[in-house]
């Protein structure tokens, strides 16, 4: 026993200094033109590869100085530039015939350019398009036919990398692929900071991997966003004015041309317009969308939009192969608090009255987007019920108009009913046919501009009830109708009436009589002309 025990002591000891000393006998950059042979051929890239060492207790060898070309359509550039590349082999073949077997290769800090056409083509779509590789196991000395397909890896690690795509970045960019093989489904991870804020996880399965075209790869993955900053990390364009802080939790799946996306997402800090200001409430979205790979664009076939309890609709569709989005979708919403939606419209760059809050009341909306991102013209109907603002006495801006409707102030405006028409762009608001009913001041209809500076610029007219004593003192039996205009801002707007307009009204409804007409004019004139402080004179 004690002999067969030394027997074994001394093949350990062989075996371990004849693995010390295998480095020193076998030049590992004999295999560099067979490594680079089988990786060219397999990515259809041509790859090249620094100095090679043995690292046999690690089981494999390492390389340094590692670049893959890019396709000559986008590029003179390498796709890819790594400072190393680590790569497992099964060591028997190695030691006893110097065959080499590529069990796993790992990248470290590589950094990848992405690019994309204008016809929307990326520039690794024909990676591994080309065909006839070197066989699994190729030795210095032998090669045979096969196809790039053929490619195997146990596993395949992409470490500490860089994802470039025009201004955007992914740092700290983890992959894995394991039991990798291209003409099979494989499970992969990904992970990655978004540069400007935010991170990225996707974790599933993908393959066959498609020789033609690397884009049409089936797959099914989850997907996990978090804090992605819209705008500082540059996937909202800066001319848009959107920003915010967005996170995603869904999954997605490809059949090779379309992928269908369901998840749920949440936008915090949003922006929604150049001069707006992140709204002070969290906007939750649940969609279900559908992208066309070849037309680079899709369908946003569901998305349920929440604001607190405040809820809306929005389909349609989307074109990305364009220098700014293309959207054309439709917003509904029915009978949503105002005191909700308060939270957002600040997003939106609306503006309210200096001081004013809302306190009550329902949205309705139907509302039409189309065109660039950064171009977006927002057209349909807007309609409040039952609102009141607090801190604006709108009785009061318009003073004369309350006199004659025999109607108190205070200090909050109540708006029975409002309707509109809107159209929204960059390059202003235009609002028609308003109708108002607000108790303070009676139906108000009109017509207007607000400019992107929030600049007012509305022609309106009040129609007021003539039950008041001075409507009554002045002869006027009718209803009054008094043209007034609206300019100023929206946060200080100024409500002017148009004194010869009103008068011109007053003689349009006396025609059958035009002397009790001019008296009447002559009532209103006198009343406009009346300073605030003066009483209305009584017959």
């Amino acid at each position: 026993m004690k002999r067969f025990l030394r027997i074994a002591g001394i093949a350990v000891a062989v075996l371990i200094l004849a693995a010390l000393a295998l480095p020193f006998f076998i030049n590992a950059n004999q295999f560099r033109p067979a490594l680079e042979e089988r990786l060219t051929t397999a990515l259809g890239r041509e790859v090249k590869i620094g100095d090679i060492k043995l690292s046999l207790f690690s089981g494999g060898a390492s390389a340094s100085d590692i670049t893959i070309a890019d396709d000559p359509a986008f590029s003179k550039e390498p796709f890819l530039r790594a400072k190393g590349l680590a790569v497992g082999v099964e060591l028997w073949p190695l030691i006893v015939s110097r065959q080499l077997n590529v069990t796993s290769l790992t990248v470290d800090q590589p950094e990848i350019a992405l690019l994309q056409s204008a016809a929307g083509d990326w520039n690794f779509s024909s990676l591994g398009s080309k065909t006839a590789t070197p066989p699994a196991a190729v030795s210095p000395s032998s090669a045979g036919a096969s196809s790039a397909t053929d490619l195997s890896v146990k596993l395949v690690k992409i470490s500490n990398g860089r994802l470039i795509l025009q201004s955007r970045r992914l740092e700290k960019v983890n992959i894995e692929l394991r039991d990798f093989s291209a003409t099979s489904s494989f499970p992969f991870s990904l992970t990655a900071d978004v540069a400007g804020g935010g991170s990225v996880k996707l974790e599933g399965k993908a393959g066959p991997i498609p020789q033609a075209n690397v884009v049409k790869t089936p797959f099914d993955l989850s997907l996990t966003l978090k804090s992605l900053d819209l705008a500082g990390s540059g996937f909202a364009q800066a001319s848009s004015g959107i920003g915010g802080i967005v996170s995603v939790d869904g999954n997605a799946a490809s059949n090779g041309h379309v992928v269908n996306i369901k998840g749920k997402a949440q936008a915090d800090n949003l922006k929604l317009a150049k001069g707006g200001s992140p709204a002070k409430r969290a906007v939750e979205i649940d969609l279900a969308l559908s992208h066309d790979l070849a037309k680079q664009g899709g369908t946003l076939e569901r998305a349920t939009v929440k604001i607190g309890a405040a809820q809306a609709s929005l389909n349609g569709t989307y074109r990305l192969n364009e220098e700014s989005p293309v959207i054309s979708v439709k917003l509904v919403g029915s009978k949503m608090a105002l005191t909700e939606l308060a939270t957002i419209l600040p997003a939106l760059d609306v503006v309210l009255p200096a001081g004013s809050v809302i306190e009550r009341g329902t949205l309705s909306v139907d509302l039409s987007s189309l065109g660039p991102v950064d171009r977006l013209l927002t057209s349909g109907s807007i309609n409040v019920d039952d609102a009141r603002l607090n801190n604006f006495d709108l009785g009061s801006k318009m003073k004369t108009i309350q006199q004659l409707a025999g109607i108190q102030g205070e200090p909050r405006t109540t708006i029975q009913t409002l309707s509109a028409n809107v159209a929204v762009s960059p390059e202003g608001t235009i609002v028609r046919d308003i109708r108002v009913v607000a108790p303070a001041v009676g139906e108000l209809t009109g017509s207007g501009t607000i400019s992107p500076q929030h600049a007012l610029n509305f022609q309106m007219r009040a129609t007021v009830k003539a039950s008041s004593n001075i409507l009554t003192a002045i002869g006027q039996k009718g209803d009054v109708t008094i043209p007034f205009t609206v300019t100023g801002t929206s946060s200080d707007p100024s409500f002017k009436p148009d004194v010869k307009g009103a008068a011109k009204e007053t003689l349009q409804q006396y025609t059958k009589d035009p002397s009790k007409a001019i008296d009447t004019a002559k009532g209103i004139l006198d009343l406009f002309n009346r300073k605030p402080k003066d009483p209305p004179a009584q017959k």
